[in-house]
């Protein structure tokens, strides 16, 4: 019987013979890649090939080896048998070499995790297509991207060192090893390929589907405002030296009507937006909330560079690709990218005051939508990403809370904390982590921040003892005290009314005549009443069940009513009852406060510049 723990197989020295790659794009319509790996020595016991099960960034075991087909090898003329050991690996028989594997790979995951293929573009992430052979993870990789079938006029995207490549860049790439192989994502296509420099750094953003949008897209703009969010933050990491990480930067952008998130590189980032975010030429100076969001995303995966990729947990230094990596971390490397994100964009002036109070107010509305902000912690929702976060269901409200969402309002909290006190910010807390575990030449680098270093860290920076503060508000699950640090700041927080059907506890959604409830909130007069997910509402008080009709009931309703509701399970007609409770916490509005104290302006200037 195979184990499942695949065996430990000793490194081979970097001067080994490099593992070479091969990826055809023939076959666009069926969306299939055909790889071919040649090895010169191969393990003479019978080499061993594996592929990762999760992708960095992306905390969640994908199984990309479900879409690897037909797995077949020779060396010379000689047909070798091929079996599969496990999940994700693949044993060959003993040769003396060289060893020709070639196989397929399914490609039609739209998403930045994975691969795709078909007449309109093509994307890859290395990690999702490339067997390693085991033993030559520490060896240089050669990868080889053919060109698709003519007459399409694609060119190739990626931050991956070419070697020996034609002006549409296809042709040979090269990594020192598999880790940083399969740390820049191949995007091809008709692209537009908007280049700027950010603190001397060639940067770019390339945009698939080129041939569609060009003319179609303001070009001055997306350079100029991705210049001033790139800047700032290496600013914020380098204020003296001014270098970033890296010797360029890549955006890789995939316009498509369904899809939205990016996710993180060492020197490049995998982004999806809806097209309609892409700011036209003839749009008014605030282009909307679309393109603030794209701006948004791309400033969280530019900020990645630093936290995470280089700053990253013990847990993930380096990651262990074929098993999950718990960490209780991730508020930290995913909540605190994702309080910067959004305030990089309103020291750059890309956002005014009033707009991005409004997105930290979102953020406080949907945390305290979340009942499972009571069950979880912070750190508890970190270690249990793998099992939860990605993957929600009908109770994910009432049991869970976002580590990204509630890491970056902790985030907000902690730096408002220190500077209330007037010893720093949070921007020197960040530093430190950088010139501690992030840098070339970072003492720890190797090692990797530690589940309880941050308090101490904090501490170091900015001369505050905070560890009661993490253990209410990262190990414990206690609120954080958010409306009254920002009256500090001269920032209101103000509770409108609420409404149904989120007052009533319920998400419902309104795609046909009889909305169907998509869950229940922990708690409120619908789970009282005995309302379940995939109800069917039909009438609520004996009237027809809908958004509208609910909003006007609730509205003329008093705490302590019978309420009564018919809803469809199961192919049976239900009536259930239960009273209204009191009104819940409407959702949060934040605003300046018009006159506040002078210490109150001299920190809202200082952390809002308002």
């Amino acid at each position: 019987m195979t184990s499942s723990t695949p065996p430990r197989r000793r490194a081979r020295s970097a001067g080994a013979a490099p593992v070479r790659y091969r990826v055809h794009m023939q076959r666009l319509h069926a969306h299939v890649y055909d790889v071919e790996l040649e090895l010169d020595r191969p393990d003479a016991s019978g080499q061993e090939l594996w592929l990762p099960v999760w992708a960095p960034g992306s905390y969640l075991v994908r199984e990309f080896a479900r879409h690897v087909l037909q797995v077949r090898a020779h060396c010379g003329e000689r047909s070798l048998a091929v079996r599969k050991v496990a999940k994700n690996r693949w044993r060959v028989e003993p040769c003396v070499g060289p060893l020709q594997v070639r196989w397929s790979v399914y490609a039609h995951d739209a998403s930045v995790r994975a691969a795709w293929l078909d007449p309109s573009r093509a994307f890859f992430n290395p990690g999702s297509l490339l067997l390693e052979p085991a033993g030559c993870e520490h060896v240089e990789h050669e990868l080889r991207i053919e060109p698709p079938p003519a007459p399409l006029a694609w060119s190739v995207a990626t931050t991956l060192p070419a070697r020996d490549v034609d002006a549409r860049g296809f042709g040979s790439y090269a990594a020192p090893d598999y880790q940083q192989l399969i740390d820049h994502p191949v995007s091809c296509g008709e692209q537009l390929r908007l280049g700027f420099s950010a603190c001397a750094t060639p940067h770019a953003l390339i945009i698939e589907h080129g041939g569609r949008l060009r003319g179609q897209v303001d070009e001055r703009r997306l350079r100029a405002d991705l210049k001033r969010i790139c800047e700032a933050q290496i600013e914020l990491f380098e204020p003296a030296s001014r270098r970033p990480p890296f010797r360029r930067y890549a955006f890789l952008l995939a316009p498509s009507p369904h899809g939205w998130g990016g996710l993180e590189h060492a020197d490049s980032s995998a982004l999806i937006c809806g097209e309609a975010d892409l700011p036209h030429p003839r749009d008014p100076a605030d282009a909307g909330a679309g393109y603030r969001r794209l701006l948004g995303l791309c400033s969280h995966e530019y900020f990645h560079a630093w936290n995470i990729k280089r700053i990253r947990p013990q847990a993930l230094t380096p990651p262990d690709l074929q098993r999950e990596n718990l960490t209780g971390m991730l508020w930290l490397f995913e909540g605190f990218t994702s309080y910067y994100d959004d305030l990089v964009l309103r020291r750059t002036g890309l956002l005014d005051a009033k707009q991005y109070l409004q997105l930290l107010a979102d953020a406080m509305c949907a945390v305290q939508a979340t009942p499972g902000r009571h069950v979880q912690s912070l750190e508890e929702a970190s270690f249990d990403a793998w099992i939860k976060f990605y993957r929600p269901d009908e109770n994910t409200p009432n049991a869970t809370v976002s580590y990204y969402t509630l890491g970056g309002l902790f985030a907000l909290a902690l730096d408002l904390h220190l500077r209330s006190r007037g010893k720093g910010c949070l921007d020197d807390v960040m530093r430190l982590l950088w010139q501690r575990y992030g840098r070339a030449d970072a003492p720890l680098r190797e090692q990797g921040v530690a589940e309880d270093a941050l308090p101490g860290l904090v501490r170091e920076a900015c001369g505050l003892d905070v560890r009661r503060w993490f253990a209410r508000h990262v190990q414990g699950r206690e609120e954080l005290p958010l409306a009254r640090l920002l009256a500090g700041f001269g920032v209101q927080c103000v509770h409108a009314a609420a409404e149904a059907p989120e007052a009533l506890g319920l998400r419902l959604d309104a795609a046909s005549a009889w909305p169907r409830v998509r869950y229940v909130r922990s708690d409120s007069w619908a789970e009282h009443a005995g309302l379940c997910a995939d109800d069917v509402l039909v009438a609520v008080n004996e009237q027809q069940a809908g958004a509208a009709a609910l909003a006007r009931q609730y509205r003329r309703a008093a705490p302590g009513q019978l309420w009564s509701a018919h809803v469809m399970r199961d192919g049976r007609l239900l009536q259930l009852r239960a009273a209204l409770p009191p009104p819940p916490v409407g959702p949060v509005q934040l605003q300046l406060a018009a006159h506040p104290g002078a210490r109150a302006l001299r920190l809202r200037r200082a952390w809002l510049g308002a």
